[in-house]
């Protein structure tokens, strides 16, 4: 199944039909409705799927979006908040999400976990990166710095997140909807690789719980040298429930077109995803309808054994 998600065309319509017609032109059956997604836009979307116009692949946490908050913002809200209220806030607009799946017959929610509260080093590393420092002893030094202040909070997080969990499941069986859980782009965010390995060992029996590969995410912090894109690809690929697919421009600009900077290598990678697996293509806004016409035949040309879009 390849699937598109509206985080990249979304912003352009004020008409949920007119979203999904649009996808269904550029070839797509398939839509993940993302997390940016107006409610305005839900109505002609759930329209489009009645019509059988277009099918849902998935939704991305929170769809509907929190309407106290005036922006795209998937991390307002997360289940590793020392806030209670906050933790709280996240788990109901899920459980509003899992509902919301269930309207357009989809079985699967991509969620964000939360991240640690501090000074983002990620992002002083891509500038490093960028200025040429990769490898360096100044870099190296403040890599390992990162790793040890992420090391020390980490246990926490894991278990406001396993309540959380705890507190979704039950929905998640009503409906039958499964939870991808998503890796990150920043190594301050969670789950990190080796937490990935432990939820997804400690869920390991759980139907309901799954992982969500993000090619883009992973493939910035391989560039960081934090993780081997391979290496984690193959260990968490036998939990896969999904994945977000996109090219990364050198260290750190993801949500390229698939296949168009050479950035991640997906001509390998793509074929350690099991077969059945969703790749939804996460596209920035920015990137031209030629562009994804472009890439969309890179791909059937590239990949022509997994080629539907269907």
């Amino acid at each position: 199944m390849l699937s598109l998600s509206t985080c990249w065309n979304s912003h352009r319509h004020t008409e949920g039909r007119e979203l999904a017609l649009e996808a269904r032109e550029l070839g797509f059956e398939w839509i993940e409705v993302s997390h940016g997604t107006s409610i305005p836009l839900l109505p002609g979307l759930l329209d489009a799927v009645k019509a059988g116009e277009i099918k849902v692949s998935s939704l991305h946490n929170f769809c509907p979006a929190p309407v106290e908050v005036m922006m795209d913002a998937p991390d307002a809200f997360e289940f590793t908040s020392p806030h209670p209220s906050e933790r709280e806030r996240a788990i109901n607009l899920t459980l509003k999400t899992i509902e919301m799946a269930t309207r357009f017959a989809a079985d699967r929610v991509v969620i964000h976990l939360g991240s640690v509260p501090m000074k983002s080093i990620t992002a002083r590393l891509e500038q490093m990166a960028r200025d040429g420092g990769l490898f360096s002893r100044a870099y190296s030094d403040l890599k390992l710095k990162l790793v040890a202040l992420r090391e020390k909070a980490g246990k926490v997080h894991l278990d406001r997140i396993r309540k959380a969990l705890t507190e979704l499941l039950p929905e998640c069986e009503k409906h039958g909807v499964r939870l991808g859980i998503e890796t990150r782009s920043h190594y301050e965010q969670l789950p990190n690789q080796r937490e990935l390995l432990i939820l997804m060992d400690e869920y390991r029996d759980c139907p309901w719980i799954g992982a969500w590969h993000d090619f883009g995410h992973v493939q910035r912090q391989a560039n960081l040298a934090l993780l081997d894109h391979e290496i984690y690809l193959r260990q968490i690929a036998p939990h896969l429930i999904g994945c977000h697919v996109h090219d990364v421009q050198w260290p750190a600009r993801d949500h390229r077109a698939p296949l168009s900077t050479g950035g991640v290598a997906l001509k390998h990678l793509m074929t350690l995803v099991p077969a059945g697996v969703p790749r939804i293509w996460e596209v920035s806004p920015s990137q031209s309808r030629e562009q994804i016409i472009t890439a969309l035949e890179a791909w059937k040309n590239q990949f022509p054994a997994a080629a539907s879009v269907e």
